[in-house]
C-alpha cells in the first residue's frame, strides 16, 4: 500500500485566523455578516454525485476523453461544464482509475476535503476520525467493512486530500455494459464508486 500525502501539518491554527480575519473583515464593512458560509453553502447545493458520475460515464464511452481526464482533470470537466473552483479557492483535481490489479481510495486525513462540485456534500463516515485515520493504516480492512473484498494480489493506494488538491476515483466499468449508454452507465455510478470505497 502507498499513500500520497499533502496536507498541512495541523488545519486549526490555520482555521482560527480565517476566523479571525473574518471577524476583522465583518467589523471593516467588507464583509457582512454570514457572507462566507452563504457562499460556502451555495457552493455546496450546486455539487452532486451526478456530476462526478457523469464524469465517468463519458470517460467509459470515449477513450480520448478519458485520457485527457487522467492528465488534467481541471481542464477534462471543463469540457463537460463543471468546476473545482469556488470565489474562494482553485483546486486542483487528480482522477486515478482502478485497473484490474489496483484500486485507488481516497481520504482526507486531517479534516474532510473533498470534491463537493463533484459528489455534493461529504457524507458523515468520510469525515469520521475512524475512516480518517484507520483507512491509511489498514485500507483492505475498512473497504471489507464498507463490503469491498479486494484480491491480496491488488495494491490499494490510498490519496491524501488537501485544501489544494482534491482527488475522485475512476471505477472500472462493469461487464456486461457494452450497449448501455452514457446516461444508463452513469446511473451505475454511486458516490462510493467515486471515493472508492466500492465498486460499480
Amino acid at each position: 500500500m502507498s499513500t500520497t500525502h499533502d496536507h498541512p501539518h495541523d488545519s486549526a491554527p490555520v482555521a482560527a485566523r480565517v476566523r479571525h480575519v473574518e471577524a476583522l473583515l465583518e467589523a471593516r464593512g467588507h464583509l457582512d455578516p454570514g457572507e462566507i458560509d452563504r457562499r460556502i453553502d451555495e457552493f455546496a447545493a450546486g455539487g452532486s454525485p451526478a456530476h462526478g458520475a457523469a464524469i465517468v460515464a463519458r470517460a467509459w464511452v470515449d477513450p480520448n476523453f478519458r485520457e485527457r481526464l487522467l492528465a488534467d482533470g481541471n481542464a477534462a470537466i471543463a469540457e463537460l461544464g463543471y468546476s473545482m473552483g469556488s470565489a474562494l479557492q482553485d483546486q486542483k483535481l487528480t482522477v486515478m482509475a482502478n485497473g484490474g490489479d489496483e484500486h485507488h481510495v481516497v481520504v482526507c486525513t486531517l479534516c474532510s476535503c473533498y470534491p463537493i462540485a463533484l459528489l455534493g456534500p461529504s457524507p458523515g463516515w468520510y469525515k469520521s476520525e475512524a475512516y480518517r485515520s484507520r483507512v491509511v493504516r489498514d485500507p483492505r480492512g475498512v473497504l471489507r467493512e464498507f463490503g469491498l473484498e479486494l484480491p491480496g494480489s491488488t495494491r490499494i493506494t490510498v490519496w491524501d486530500a488537501s485544501a489544494e488538491s482534491r482527488y475522485m476515483v475512476l471505477p472500472r466499468r462493469p461487464a456486461g455494459t457494452e450497449e448501455m449508454g452514457e446516461r444508463e452507465l452513469a446511473g451505475l455510478v454511486t458516490r462510493k464508486g467515486l471515493i472508492g470505497t466500492a465498486l460499480v
